[in-house]
């Protein structure tokens, strides 16, 4: 977890495949949390720093990043989430805001170990050496069956997919088992949301599920 010595805030972030509604979820719950009365800083990934965005670009858009090797597109994002848990992450939570992250350390685990078949141990600590101990107090995953994610992606794309989307369906499913398996090996951090349900669902649940364990 954060070190709470030095961070009073509270650090959500959310995870899932291509397609899976977590940009629409994301909305919602930091519609709810301002209005609550509390400041959220939102974030990305990879980006959410100039750094970052440039990373970004390479990693998804760039025709230099065709061709990338697992390895070095392990690096390229844990040299993205450096830079964002130094300067945007540590900062909101020393002030006491709340930080909610498209995407943080579990997507490498996911993308860059499971399904680029990189070994757990180096991309773990990778992990580890870009955040130290800054682990969110809660990661939603939302879940969808890879047929349905894969449909939403070529929904949303408009035939102009980036190099991740590009993916195919057995890259997606290894995605999705591996999502599972992190709600069963860490369900003190890690909740899985169905997201075939309507949008209205998954955010009560959402909703009923921050309260409970942020307070």
């Amino acid at each position: 977890m954060p070190n709470l010595t030095i961070s009073s805030g509270r650090f959500i972030s959310f995870e899932g495949s291509e397609g899976s509604g977590k940009s629409t979820q994301i909305t919602r719950l930091i519609g709810r949390l301002r209005h609550a009365g509390r400041e959220i800083v939102s974030t990305r990934e990879p980006g959410g720093t100039d750094l970052g965005e440039r990373i970004r670009d390479i990693l998804l858009h760039k025709d230099e990043g065709q061709g990338m090797c697992p390895e070095s597109e392990l690096l390229l994002f844990a040299a993205a989430r450096a830079q964002l848990v130094r300067t945007v992450i540590i900062p909101a939570l020393q002030r006491g805001a709340i930080v909610i992250s498209d995407r943080y350390l579990d997507s490498s685990t996911v993308y860059q170990g499971a399904a680029r078949n990189l070994a757990p141990g180096p991309v773990a600590a990778v992990n580890g050496f870009a955040i130290g101990d800054v682990l969110p107090h809660l990661t939603v995953v939302i879940d969808v069956p890879t047929e349905v994610s894969l449909a939403r992606v070529r929904q949303r794309s408009a035939g102009q997919p980036d190099r991740i989307e590009r993916e195919d369906a057995p890259f997606f499913k290894k995605v999705r088992e591996a999502y599972l398996q992190l709600g069963r090996n860490w369900p003190q951090r890690v909740v899985i949301f169905d997201g075939t349900q309507s949008p209205d669902d998954i955010e009560n649940k959402i909703w009923a599920e921050v309260q409970k364990r942020l307070g």
